[in-house]
């Protein structure tokens, strides 16, 4: 017969499970700025979204929805798309200011579009 031998038992790290360590290979740091350089959705005008009026984003935006070819959904969409992807973007560097703008220049858009407030 085999004597059993006690073993000292290993601690794992809090999370539970033992993990190991694999070469992670990097993403880009700001992948929101890949996809507006290789977007292929609108042509918008440069700086659209620093201007500090609502209203003159949302008629550039929708100049460009409208004046696009490549788009794939409606007008509204597209520009409605650009404009929340430009506040996700922003995330929580957003001033409060500024994000106050953007959602401003959203009611601006449906105006533009005559679609109804949401």
């Amino acid at each position: 017969m085999a004597v059993k031998t006690a073993r000292a038992k290993r601690t794992l790290p809090s999370g539970g499970a033992q993990r190991t360590r694999k070469p992670s290979v990097r993403s880009p740091k700001k992948w929101s700025a890949a996809v507006t350089r290789r977007s292929d959705a609108l042509d918008l005008k440069s700086g659209v979204f620093k201007s500090r009026s609502a209203r003159e984003i949302a008629l550039s935006l929708k100049k460009s929805a409208e004046a696009s070819h490549r788009r794939k959904s409606s007008p509204f969409q597209s520009a409605m798309s650009m404009l929340n992807f430009e506040i996700n973007r922003g995330g929580k560097n957003l001033s409060t200011d500024r994000r106050r703008i953007l959602n401003r220049a959203k009611t601006e858009l449906r105006k533009a579009f005559g679609r109804p407030a949401a």
